[in-house]
Parts: structure tokens; C-alpha cells; sequence
């Protein structure tokens, strides 16, 4: 049937010629105690590791029962080893006081590493905003730099035609456009994507954000700080609209910062029962409010005229 996908999918040359006992006898041969202090971590490695309360069991973890899961690490050319994935382990077996890492050593490439980096971080059960931003960031390039190159003999040739984009989108459940917005989070200077990681600018002002230069951004910043507040997405838009026109001057961004949106601004509240006793049974209810604004009126002119008999 037309359209249909095949189960089927090619056996890799290695597997035709060897046993499965041979072949995980090769894997264990790979998996060593490595030296923490011969272990790099990876560059501009996207996912922060916390001194947390999950890092404090998974210490307790380690001390009792080890590194149950090996590390993974690919050998750099000076002879020391650079850690793909285990950023976790390899801190936890820091603070037990251990001495090596238990790591399976892998031949991979740098981009083939920052894939198998990203695809195994995202396991996480929770992943900041800026850690998907860089990590989205990364994986994308990587991966378009792969579509490049020819393909390693002992990997099956069955590929796909899919976008980098469309793929990442299908194994992580997030749309091509929402990646994309991660992406541009990383055009934020740090101030406002910390912000964006505390959940105090959401994602639709944040992208905005991010078509700014520097010091307008660090602009906004300082009007945060200022204001105790964070922009709305429409706010952000026309500072994007004023920037793109060359108009987005340092009063601009104060003015536009300075509104109060509605969702700032303090309600009042009023019983309903309470404020229906003082009214006369006589005033129409089309005449309530202006009942109500007269009333108030007066009871302020007293209280001024009161406050002045005081002050004499």
C-alpha cells in the first residue's frame, strides 16, 4: 500500500559476521575505571549540573551500589577523554570522594558526540528553558554538518529525508516552530534568559526579546529592575517594531516599559450586598454608579476639610 513504512531494516555488516557473545564481550572491553582528573567535560556542555537534593541521593547511590550505568567518553587526541554523557555521575562520584569513573569509551566524532550528548541529557525529568535553547542549538548544527558527510561503513545505510528540524520535532514531542523559538533564546543576553529559566518572561516576549541588540536588551534589563516588572508580549513587539525601524531609543524602551498593563493594575473589589444597603431604595439601578462617584466625592472633601482643621 502506497504511503505504508517498512519494518524492515538493515543488519549492520559487524553483526553478520559476529555473535552476540562476541559482540558484548567488544562492548565490555570498551568500559574501563577512567581517572576523574583525566576526564574533560564536554565544550560548551548546554545542561547545567546542580548540587541538589536528586544530586545528594544519587551520591548516596553511588557510595552503595556504584556507577551502575557506565559513563560514556571518547578519547581526545592528547590522551585525556572527553565525558559525551554522565555529567551527573561523574559529579556524584566527586562528592563520594571516588577516584575514577566507570565509562564505556566510544569512537564518535565531534558532531556524533554533541548528537549522543543532547539525545541522552533529554532524558531528564526536568530541562530548563536555556538548557533546551543551547542544546536545540547545538544538535541542529550538528546534525546539518552530518548530512554532509558520507556515512561510516559498519552504519546501515537506511536514512530518511526528513528536515533536522522535522526529525528533532518527531523524537522530542516539541513542534519545528516551538525548536525554533528555543533556538532564538540564545540570542538573549544572560539577564533575560535567566529570567525566561525563573518563568518570569514567557516564551512568546522572550523570542521578541531576542531580536534586539545587546544594549537594548540590557536596556529592558535595567527597566526590569527598575519597574519590578517584565514586559507583555505586546510590548515586546513593538520594541521589535521600533528596533527594526532604527527607533528603539533608550527613552523609547523606558516609555513603552513604564505602561501599566492590566494585569498590573490593583482591583477593587466591592461587595455587592454591603454597597446595595447604603444606596436609597428611590435611585434607579442606571444611576448606581454616578450614586456611588458623588457619594465618595463628598466623603473625600470631608476628610480633606477635617485633615486641614487638624493641621491649624
Amino acid at each position: 500500500m502506497a504511503g505504508r513504512k517498512s519494518d524492515f531494516t538493515l543488519t549492520k555488516l559487524d553483526d553478520l559476521f559476529t555473535t552476540q557473545a562476541q559482540r558484548d564481550e567488544e562492548q565490555l572491553s570498551k568500559i574501563r575505571d577512567i581517572p576523574l582528573e583525566l576526564i574533560d567535560d564536554f565544550p560548551d556542555h548546554p545542561f547545567k549540573v546542580r548540587d541538589d537534593e536528586d544530586m545528594m541521593q544519587l551520591v548516596e547511590s553511588v557510595k552503595e551500589r556504584g556507577v551502575i550505568t557506565p559513563a560514556t567518553v571518547r578519547q581526545k587526541e592528547d590522551g585525556r577523554y572527553e565525558l559525551v554523557s554522565g555529567h551527573r555521575r561523574k559529579r556524584a562520584c566527586e562528592l563520594a570522594g571516588f577516584e575514577t569513573l566507570r565509562s564505556e569509551i566510544v569512537d564518535l566524532n565531534r558532531d556524533e558526540a554533541t548528537i549522543l550528548m543532547v539525545e541522552s541529557n533529554f532524558q531528564r525529568s526536568e530541562i530548563l528553558p536555556s538548557e533546551k535553547a543551547f542544546a536545540y542549538k547545538m544538535r541542529l548544527e550538528a546534525m546539518k554538518r552530518q548530512a554532509g558527510r558520507p556515512r561510516k561503513e559498519n552504519v546501515s545505510p537506511v536514512g530518511t529525508n526528513l528536515r533536522t528540524d522535522e526529525q528533532i520535532a518527531q523524537e522530542t514531542g516539541d513542534s519545528r516552530n516551538q525548536i525554533h523559538r528555543y533556538v532564538r533564546l540564545t540570542n538573549l543576553v544572560s539577564e533575560l534568559l535567566e529570567f525566561v529559566d525563573e518563568g518570569r518572561i514567557k516564551m512568546r516576549p522572550a523570542v521578541e526579546l531576542s531580536y534586539l541588540d545587546e544594549d537594548c536588551q540590557r536596556d529592558v534589563v535595567d527597566e526590569i529592575d527598575l519597574n519590578d516588572a517584565t514586559p507583555s508580549h505586546d510590548q515586546t513587539i513593538r520594541m521589535r517594531k521600533l528596533f527594526n525601524e532604527g527607533n528603539l531609543t533608550t527613552e523609547a524602551i523606558h516609555a513603552v516599559m513604564s505602561e501599566e498593563k492590566p494585569n498590573q493594575k490593583e482591583k477593587i473589589v466591592l461587595r455587592g450586598d454591603r454597597v446595595r444597603q447604603l444606596i436609597p431604595k428611590n435611585i434607579p439601578v442606571s444611576q448606581t454608579e454616578d450614586f456611588v462617584c458623588k457619594a465618595l466625592e463628598h466623603y473625600n472633601k470631608f476628610l480633606r476639610n477635617r485633615a486641614e482643621r487638624d493641621s491649624r
